[in-house]
Order: C-alpha cells, then sequence, then structure tokens
C-alpha cells in the first residue's frame, strides 16, 4: 500500500492508502506502488488512475506535478475532478468555446489560456462518464 495525497488549492484534497495508482507524466504513463524509486515529473492534462482495493477509480487532473518518494505518493494540481462528477455537454461546451477563442486570439499570453482551456475540455471529454 502507498499513501496518496491529491491537493489543489482550489478545493479539499484526497488522502488515501491505495495499492497502485497510473498516472499519465509528460513522457507517458506511469505505475506507481510500494517499493517505487523516487521521482518527480510533470503531469500531462489526462486522469490519473487510483486502485483501491480492487477497485479502480478515475480522476482527471489539469496539470501539475506527481512526485513519489518513500512509499507517498504527491499529486499537486490546479484542478482535479473524479470522472464520475464530470458533466460532459458543459465540457463539449467549453471546448467549442475555446476552439473558437483559439481562433481569434492574438497573443501569446491568450492563445496559451485558450490551450489551456482547450486541454482541459478534452480530458473531460476522453474520461467523462457517458450518461
Amino acid at each position: 500500500m502507498i499513501d496518496l495525497r491529491l491537493v489543489t488549492p482550489y478545493a479539499d484534497g484526497f488522502e488515501r492508502r491505495v495499492d497502485k495508482i497510473i498516472v499519465r507524466g509528460i513522457m507517458g504513463d506511469m505505475m506507481l506502488m510500494k517499493g517505487t524509486a523516487p521521482i518527480v515529473t510533470p503531469l500531462a492534462y489526462d486522469a490519473v488512475r487510483v486502485f483501491e482495493n480492487g477497485e479502480e477509480k478515475k480522476a482527471v487532473v489539469h496539470g501539475g506535478y506527481v512526485s513519489m518518494k518513500d512509499d507517498v505518493c504527491t499529486i499537486a494540481t490546479t484542478a482535479f475532478e473524479w470522472t464520475d462528477d464530470i458533466d460532459r455537454e458543459r465540457a463539449e461546451a467549453a471546448k467549442k468555446r475555446a476552439e473558437e477563442e483559439l481562433k481569434a486570439a492574438e497573443s501569446r499570453e491568450r492563445i496559451k489560456e485558450t490551450q489551456l482551456a482547450l486541454f482541459r475540455a478534452l480530458a473531460r471529454l476522453r474520461h467523462g462518464r457517458r450518461r
């Protein structure tokens, strides 16, 4: 078992002892479990898969970092959402809005902000549950 801490500055986090987690770093997927070597790496806008007592729970993270040391995994992210809580219609509207704004964006800063909004919407759509 490992101690998982999912932290964000804007909402209550999640702390639990879990069997393992799978995260998508910028270099690909990584399975983190008891005995994993120490690591710190940036996260992609994607899902974190949490395995506890034979069950899987998924959360979409919006970037951030994962660190693992001494069987403690800390995920620090701007925001995370459990996939069961994602509103796909809202995510689709956010995607369309970001695509339109990206076409009209003129400054580098605005382009970057809009790209991040698009990445968030795409991650929500990729992993949100269909209802």
